[in-house]
């Protein structure tokens, strides 16, 4: 499922430090506005600490995790919704996301200018808020003569107008789409940047990250999407150094893990993603789908003909596939079950597919 999310911000804001991180990747990283042009697109492996366990079991000649991808795109500023900076082009590129990772500055460094004179991470996220929520003005403004039009013959274009009404009254009020809880099934076809799922990036340095009076405050400005706070250039420190190293950093620091896992977990679960596994001698894998798919859904993943051709599904639950030790001690304890094309799958399922060629 080749899902993404799009990396937005103002200027300077570390987006594209966070990407390096993120995919390891040499991407510009330059103090001034507009360093990145054209969106770089990154694939990350979502941490998954399950699938180390299943290939040291089943002895996998390679372990294969799940993926999201990540765009790296260029810094919105004031007056983006207008075309200005290039506006026009950034915003296109948000719409081909399916979600917003919005980055948001709070570290102070007076060598890193800030585009709008001083750091106020609550006014940078209302200046994004603010553009986009313009831009999805105008598409709902453009939109509706057309389908009123349209609602003459076609009544089920009503439902449309009404939810796209609904939005309008929301936007008006400062609020994105999102942040109001909004069904979005009958908005799909507008193609509105609000109504994308959102999460927030603050990209803190050390003693920020130490203040939970302040973590606290800048989580409640985004509520109810996720924050997650991080350092960014830390985080390109981390992904350089051998693990020991890295794991003696984090411990000073006092985080569990890098802030670049817990990013790519969030963003997953942003997208309203899980995985299955899979396992054996040649490979140990996460497979992406969709919360709520079926078992025929999510054998089409593996290839459309186990789709197409799907009788059953071996699944055990991880927890009980690993406390048993192998697939047989499962199953002789009645903890592998036989599911068919009903079956919902749960995160963490361990299946076999049954099919016909």
């Amino acid at each position: 499922m080749a899902l993404t999310i799009g990396i937005v911000g103002l200027p300077n804001a570390g987006k594209s430090t966070l990407f390096n991180a993120l995919t390891r990747n040499d991407v510009l990283a330059a103090n001034y506005p507009f360093a990145t042009i054209e969106p770089n697109v990154g694939v990350v492996g979502v941490p998954d600490p399950r699938l180390g366990v299943l290939s040291d079991l089943f002895s996998s000649e390679r372990t294969v995790p799940a993926t999201v991808s990540f765009v790296d795109i260029a810094g919105i500023v004031r007056g983006a919704s207008q075309g200005e900076g290039m506006g026009n082009a950034f915003l296109s590129h948000i719409r081909e996301a399916d979600a917003i990772c919005q980055v948001t500055r709070v570290f102070v460094d007076p060598d890193v200018t800030h585009v709008e004179g001083k750091v106020e991470p609550d006014n940078d996220i209302s200046t994004i808020d603010t553009e986009l929520i313009l831009a999805d003005l105008q598409t709902i403004e453009r939109a509706l003569p057309r389908l009123e039009k349209e609602a003459r013959t076609n009544k089920d274009k009503l439902a449309v107008i009404a939810a796209a009404k609904e939005a309008q009254e929301v936007l008006d009020s400062g609020r994105t789409v999102f942040a109001a809880g909004l069904d979005r099934e009958p908005l799909r076809e507008l193609f509105l940047l609000t109504a994308k799922p959102f999460l927030y990036v603050f990209n803190c340095d050390s003693d920020e990250l130490a203040d939970a009076a302040l973590l606290d405050r800048l989580r409640a400005i985004v509520a109810p999407a996720e924050a997650i706070f991080l350092d960014a250039k830390i985080e390109s420190e981390l992904v350089e150094m051998e693990p020991d190293e890295a794991r003696e950093l984090l411990a000073e620091m006092g985080m569990d893990e890098p802030g670049l896992d817990h990013l790519a977990r969030v963003a997953f679960d942003t997208l309203g993603l899980q995985t299955y596994l899979t396992a054996g001698p040649k490979e140990s894998r996460a497979w992406t789908i969709a919360k709520g798919a079926t078992a025929p859904e999510a054998a089409g993943v593996i290839h459309t003909d186990f789709q197409k051709g799907f009788i059953k599904a071996e699944i055990v639950s991880y927890d009980d596939l690993v406390a048993a030790g192998t697939v047989n001690n499962a199953r002789s304890k009645g903890q592998v079950r036989l599911e068919g094309k009903d079956y919902v799958m749960v995160d963490g399922d361990v299946v076999e597919f049954r099919f016909n060629n």
